[in-house]
């Protein structure tokens, strides 16, 4: 039997869906989800806040984010116990490499900015890598599918997000540029 801290006592644990699921599908599941929430606020930020940085970049930096922590918590896991021996510093510094690269692909013209999707699309292949390099294929391969959707499916859906609003007396800017993968 467990106690709880209200002194309820319960004689079988709760069960939540991760334990009657396989791994991989709760990591394509939690993938999904960060980069649809942040692509929810990328199109708000883009459509109504008339911002550079709009459904693309910010679902695929979500995206990104996500990878990054389920391949530090397989990472830490897989090498549990094992002294002296922490392979998420090289991840750290990785990382870290990768958000200065990213940063010299911004460029400002005037009040516009460019490359920040190319910047986030580099760090979207920065976290494939490393989890492609600890050995999650799956998980790597279903992140490289996310990241092209959005890179190009949402191009269509944020224009048209735009041109809805413009066709309802909204100022907003429109980029009638197709995406370049």
């Amino acid at each position: 039997m467990l106690n709880t801290a209200y002194g309820i006592r319960y004689t079988d644990p709760m069960h939540s869906p991760a334990q009657f699921m396989d791994p991989t599908v709760i990591m394509f599941v939690k993938l999904l989800l960060a980069m649809v929430l942040g692509g929810v606020l990328g199109t708000e930020r883009a459509v109504v806040a008339k911002q550079s940085a709009g459904t693309r970049t910010f679902g695929l930096v979500s995206m990104a984010a996500c990878l990054f922590v389920l391949t530090s918590n397989f990472v830490n896991s897989a090498y549990l116990g094992v002294a002296n021996f922490d392979p998420m510093h090289v991840a750290v510094g990785i990382i870290t490499g990768a958000g200065f690269i990213g940063g010299g692909l911004i460029i400002f013209r005037g009040d516009v900015v460019h490359g920040i999707t190319t910047a986030a699309g580099l760090w979207v292949a920065v976290a494939v890598g490393m989890a492609v390099g600890f050995g999650m294929y799956a998980v790597a391969t279903y992140a490289t599918i996310l990241a092209l959707i959005m890179f190009t499916g949402m191009w269509y859906l944020e224009n048209r997000f735009k041109h809805w609003f413009e066709a309802h007396g909204l100022d907003v800017r429109r980029d009638n540029n197709p995406p370049t993968v």
